[in-house]
Protein backbone atom coordinates (compact mmCIF):
# COMPACT_ATOMS: atom_id res chain seq x y z
CA UNK A 1 0.00 0.00 0.00
CA UNK A 2 1.34 3.44 -0.99
CA UNK A 3 2.10 5.94 1.77
CA UNK A 4 -0.25 8.96 1.76
CA UNK A 5 1.44 12.11 0.54
CA UNK A 6 1.27 15.56 2.13
CA UNK A 7 1.70 19.18 1.10
CA UNK A 8 2.83 21.85 3.51
CA UNK A 9 1.27 25.15 2.46
CA UNK A 10 2.35 28.61 3.62
CA UNK A 11 0.54 31.90 3.04
CA UNK A 12 3.08 34.69 2.71
CA UNK A 13 3.59 38.39 2.10
CA UNK A 14 6.91 40.15 2.70
CA UNK A 15 8.14 37.42 5.04
CA UNK A 16 11.79 37.44 4.01
CA UNK A 17 13.13 37.19 7.60
CA UNK A 18 10.96 34.14 8.44
CA UNK A 19 10.31 32.11 5.31
CA UNK A 20 13.57 30.12 5.24
CA UNK A 21 13.26 28.81 8.82
CA UNK A 22 9.58 28.06 8.28
CA UNK A 23 10.17 26.01 5.11
CA UNK A 24 13.24 24.29 6.56
CA UNK A 25 11.08 22.97 9.41
CA UNK A 26 8.69 21.53 6.78
CA UNK A 27 11.32 20.06 4.45
CA UNK A 28 10.10 16.54 5.29
CA UNK A 29 6.85 17.11 3.34
CA UNK A 30 6.27 15.69 -0.13
CA UNK A 31 5.43 19.13 -1.49
CA UNK A 32 6.14 22.68 -0.32
CA UNK A 33 3.64 25.27 -1.55
CA UNK A 34 3.79 29.03 -0.96
CA UNK A 35 0.73 31.10 -1.86
CA UNK A 36 2.16 34.60 -2.14
CA UNK A 37 0.11 37.77 -1.81
CA UNK A 38 0.80 39.59 -5.08
CA UNK A 39 1.53 42.79 -3.14
CA UNK A 40 4.68 41.20 -1.73
CA UNK A 41 7.79 43.20 -2.63
CA UNK A 42 10.72 41.55 -0.86
CA UNK A 43 12.76 38.38 -1.53
CA UNK A 44 10.22 35.94 -0.04
CA UNK A 45 9.49 34.28 -3.40
CA UNK A 46 13.15 33.89 -4.36
CA UNK A 47 14.07 32.34 -1.00
CA UNK A 48 11.11 29.96 -1.14
CA UNK A 49 11.93 28.79 -4.66
CA UNK A 50 15.57 28.27 -3.69
CA UNK A 51 14.35 25.94 -0.94
CA UNK A 52 12.33 23.86 -3.38
CA UNK A 53 8.89 25.37 -2.81
CA UNK A 54 6.33 25.93 -5.55
CA UNK A 55 5.42 29.61 -5.38
CA UNK A 56 2.08 30.80 -6.76
CA UNK A 57 1.04 34.44 -6.61
CA UNK A 58 -2.58 35.42 -5.98
CA UNK A 59 -4.31 38.73 -5.51
CA UNK A 60 -5.29 38.86 -1.84
CA UNK A 61 -8.99 39.04 -1.04
CA UNK A 62 -9.06 37.50 2.45
CA UNK A 63 -7.41 34.69 4.40
CA UNK A 64 -10.20 32.20 3.78
CA UNK A 65 -9.88 32.79 0.04
CA UNK A 66 -6.11 32.28 0.16
CA UNK A 67 -6.46 29.03 2.07
CA UNK A 68 -9.14 27.66 -0.24
CA UNK A 69 -6.88 28.50 -3.19
CA UNK A 70 -4.00 26.61 -1.56
CA UNK A 71 -6.25 23.57 -1.09
CA UNK A 72 -7.14 23.69 -4.78
CA UNK A 73 -3.45 23.68 -5.77
CA UNK A 74 -2.32 20.74 -3.63
CA UNK A 75 -1.22 17.66 -5.57
CA UNK A 76 -1.38 15.39 -2.51
CA UNK A 77 -4.12 13.78 -0.41
CA UNK A 78 -3.30 15.79 2.71
CA UNK A 79 -2.31 19.39 3.40
CA UNK A 80 -0.81 20.99 6.49
CA UNK A 81 -1.07 24.78 6.76
CA UNK A 82 1.92 26.39 8.49
CA UNK A 83 2.15 30.14 9.11
CA UNK A 84 5.45 31.90 8.43
CA UNK A 85 5.99 32.50 12.14
CA UNK A 86 5.38 28.84 13.02
CA UNK A 87 7.83 25.94 13.06
CA UNK A 88 7.12 22.23 12.67
CA UNK A 89 9.03 20.22 15.25
CA UNK A 90 10.40 16.75 14.38
CA UNK A 91 7.90 15.30 16.87
CA UNK A 92 5.00 16.99 15.08
CA UNK A 93 6.26 15.84 11.68
CA UNK A 94 6.41 12.24 12.93
CA UNK A 95 2.90 12.43 14.41
CA UNK A 96 1.49 13.93 11.21
CA UNK A 97 2.96 11.10 9.15
CA UNK A 98 1.52 8.55 11.54
CA UNK A 99 -2.05 9.88 11.66
CA UNK A 100 -2.43 10.38 7.92
CA UNK A 101 -1.27 6.81 7.47
CA UNK A 102 -4.13 5.69 9.72
CA UNK A 103 -6.54 7.74 7.60
CA UNK A 104 -9.55 7.67 9.94
CA UNK A 105 -10.12 11.45 10.16
CA UNK A 106 -10.94 14.28 7.74
CA UNK A 107 -8.74 16.69 9.67
CA UNK A 108 -6.62 17.20 12.75
CA UNK A 109 -6.30 20.02 15.28
CA UNK A 110 -2.70 21.01 16.07
CA UNK A 111 -1.75 22.69 19.39
CA UNK A 112 0.59 25.69 19.44
CA UNK A 113 3.20 26.82 21.93
CA UNK A 114 2.99 30.62 21.80
CA UNK A 115 6.19 32.59 22.37
CA UNK A 116 5.17 36.20 23.03
CA UNK A 117 7.52 39.06 23.96
CA UNK A 118 10.37 36.66 24.58
CA UNK A 119 8.65 34.02 26.71
CA UNK A 120 6.18 31.18 26.39
CA UNK A 121 2.61 32.05 27.44
CA UNK A 122 0.66 29.10 28.85
CA UNK A 123 -2.55 30.70 30.14
CA UNK A 124 -5.19 33.26 29.22
CA UNK A 125 -6.31 31.20 26.24
CA UNK A 126 -2.83 30.90 24.68
CA UNK A 127 -2.42 27.18 25.35
CA UNK A 128 -3.14 24.70 23.88
CA UNK A 129 -4.44 27.16 21.23
CA UNK A 130 -5.61 24.38 18.88
CA UNK A 131 -5.67 25.17 15.15
CA UNK A 132 -7.44 22.97 12.58
CA UNK A 133 -4.55 22.84 10.11
CA UNK A 134 -4.02 19.25 8.98
CA UNK A 135 -6.68 18.61 6.35
CA UNK A 136 -7.77 15.91 3.94
CA UNK A 137 -7.77 17.96 0.73
CA UNK A 138 -10.95 16.52 -0.76
CA UNK A 139 -12.90 16.86 2.51
CA UNK A 140 -12.14 20.41 3.66
CA UNK A 141 -12.87 24.01 2.68
CA UNK A 142 -12.89 27.35 4.47
CA UNK A 143 -16.03 29.29 5.29
CA UNK A 144 -15.94 32.34 3.00
CA UNK A 145 -18.13 34.38 5.34
CA UNK A 146 -15.34 34.28 7.93
CA UNK A 147 -12.40 36.08 6.25
CA UNK A 148 -10.14 36.21 9.36
CA UNK A 149 -9.71 33.67 12.18
CA UNK A 150 -10.98 31.31 9.53
CA UNK A 151 -13.42 28.45 10.05
CA UNK A 152 -12.86 25.09 8.34
CA UNK A 153 -15.84 23.12 7.08
CA UNK A 154 -14.98 19.41 7.23
CA UNK A 155 -16.72 16.48 5.62
CA UNK A 156 -16.02 14.11 8.49
CA UNK A 157 -14.59 13.99 11.99
CA UNK A 158 -11.48 15.76 13.31
CA UNK A 159 -8.92 14.50 15.81
CA UNK A 160 -6.41 16.22 18.10
CA UNK A 161 -2.65 15.92 17.80
CA UNK A 162 -0.34 16.00 20.81
CA UNK A 163 2.85 17.49 19.32
CA UNK A 164 2.63 21.30 18.89
CA UNK A 165 3.73 23.96 16.47
CA UNK A 166 6.26 26.41 17.87
CA UNK A 167 4.66 29.81 17.28
CA UNK A 168 6.98 32.82 17.35
CA UNK A 169 4.06 35.12 18.02
CA UNK A 170 4.49 38.88 18.59
CA UNK A 171 8.09 39.79 19.29
CA UNK A 172 7.10 43.20 20.70
CA UNK A 173 4.03 44.95 22.11
CA UNK A 174 4.12 47.29 19.10
CA UNK A 175 3.81 44.33 16.73
CA UNK A 176 0.88 43.01 18.78
CA UNK A 177 -0.93 46.35 18.57
CA UNK A 178 -0.29 46.68 14.83
CA UNK A 179 -1.76 43.26 14.06
CA UNK A 180 -4.79 43.73 16.30
CA UNK A 181 -5.62 46.96 14.48
CA UNK A 182 -5.81 44.92 11.27
CA UNK A 183 -8.05 42.25 12.78
CA UNK A 184 -10.64 44.35 14.61
CA UNK A 185 -12.17 45.67 11.40
CA UNK A 186 -12.72 42.10 10.17
CA UNK A 187 -14.28 41.09 13.49
CA UNK A 188 -16.62 44.08 13.53
CA UNK A 189 -17.81 43.36 9.99
CA UNK A 190 -18.54 39.74 10.92
CA UNK A 191 -20.67 40.90 13.87
CA UNK A 192 -22.39 43.51 11.71
CA UNK A 193 -23.29 40.92 9.06
CA UNK A 194 -24.68 38.76 11.86
CA UNK A 195 -27.01 41.56 12.94
CA UNK A 196 -25.26 42.29 16.25
CA UNK A 197 -25.90 45.86 17.48
CA UNK A 198 -23.87 47.45 20.28
CA UNK A 199 -25.80 48.92 23.22
CA UNK A 200 -24.53 51.93 25.20
CA UNK A 201 -23.44 49.74 28.12
CA UNK A 202 -21.56 47.21 25.96
CA UNK A 203 -18.73 49.72 25.43
CA UNK A 204 -17.92 49.11 29.11
CA UNK A 205 -19.26 45.64 29.83
CA UNK A 206 -17.74 43.90 26.80
CA UNK A 207 -14.08 44.75 27.57
CA UNK A 208 -14.63 43.98 31.25
CA UNK A 209 -16.17 40.62 30.37
CA UNK A 210 -13.28 39.78 28.02
CA UNK A 211 -10.67 40.75 30.62
CA UNK A 212 -12.37 38.70 33.33
CA UNK A 213 -12.58 35.70 31.01
CA UNK A 214 -8.91 35.89 30.00
CA UNK A 215 -7.36 36.91 33.31
CA UNK A 216 -9.49 34.97 35.79
CA UNK A 217 -11.41 32.13 34.10
CA UNK A 218 -8.48 31.25 31.79
CA UNK A 219 -5.89 32.03 34.49
CA UNK A 220 -3.93 34.65 32.60
CA UNK A 221 -2.61 35.88 35.97
CA UNK A 222 -0.37 32.81 36.11
CA UNK A 223 1.83 34.34 33.39
CA UNK A 224 2.69 37.29 35.61
CA UNK A 225 3.13 40.76 34.11
CA UNK A 226 3.16 39.35 30.58
CA UNK A 227 -0.20 37.72 31.24
CA UNK A 228 -1.70 40.89 32.71
CA UNK A 229 -0.60 43.06 29.78
CA UNK A 230 -1.84 40.56 27.21
CA UNK A 231 -5.23 40.24 28.91
CA UNK A 232 -5.58 44.02 29.06
CA UNK A 233 -4.66 44.47 25.39
CA UNK A 234 -6.96 41.69 24.17
CA UNK A 235 -9.82 43.09 26.26
CA UNK A 236 -9.21 46.57 24.85
CA UNK A 237 -9.11 45.52 21.20
CA UNK A 238 -11.68 42.71 21.16
CA UNK A 239 -13.94 44.26 23.79
CA UNK A 240 -13.79 48.01 23.29
CA UNK A 241 -12.31 48.74 19.83
CA UNK A 242 -14.41 46.10 18.06
CA UNK A 243 -17.53 47.53 19.72
CA UNK A 244 -16.60 51.06 18.61
CA UNK A 245 -16.05 49.88 15.03
CA UNK A 246 -19.32 47.94 15.10
CA UNK A 247 -21.18 51.05 16.23
CA UNK A 248 -19.61 53.04 13.40
CA UNK A 249 -20.80 50.49 10.83
CA UNK A 250 -24.38 50.72 12.10
CA UNK A 251 -24.30 54.53 12.14
CA UNK A 252 -23.00 54.64 8.56
CA UNK A 253 -25.71 52.21 7.45
CA UNK A 254 -28.45 54.45 8.83
CA UNK A 255 -27.18 57.58 7.08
Amino acid sequence: MNEPRITVAVLARDNEPQIADCLESAAWADELLVVLDDRSSDATADIARAMGARVVERRFDDFAGQRNYALSLATTEWLLFVDTDERVTPELADEVRRVIREGDRAGWWVPRRNLIWGREIRHGGWWPDYQLRLLRVDRARYETERPVHEVVLLDGAAGYLEAPFIHHNYATAREFVRKQRQYVGYEARILYKGGVRPRPWTYVTQPLREFRRRYLALEGYKDGLHGLLLCLLVAYYYGFVVTVELGRLWRNASC
